[in-house]
C-alpha cells in the first residue's frame, strides 16, 4: 500500500490529527507492505495507535 498524504482527500483536515501516518510516520509518501499494514491495523484495533485515515483524492465525494 502506498500512503501519500499529498494524494489524500483528508489532507489538512482534522482527520490528519488522528491518523497513524502523521502520528507515527510523518507525512508520506510511505510504501507499506501487507504485513506492515496488517500490523498497524492490529495495533489500531487494540487502541494503541490511531487508524489510517487515508481517503484517495480520486474517491472523494464533493
Amino acid at each position: 500500500m502506498l500512503v501519500d498524504c499529498e494524494q489524500c482527500a483528508m489532507k489538512d483536515t482534522s482527520a490528519c490529527d488522528d491518523c497513524v501516518v502523521t502520528c507515527l510516520l510523518g507525512d508520506g509518501p510511505i510504501d507499506m507492505s501487507d504485513t506492515q499494514e496488517e500490523a498497524l491495523r492490529n495495533l489500531a484495533d487494540q487502541g494503541l495507535v490511531p487508524r489510517l485515515r487515508l481517503i484517495p483524492a480520486e474517491r472523494r465525494v464533493s
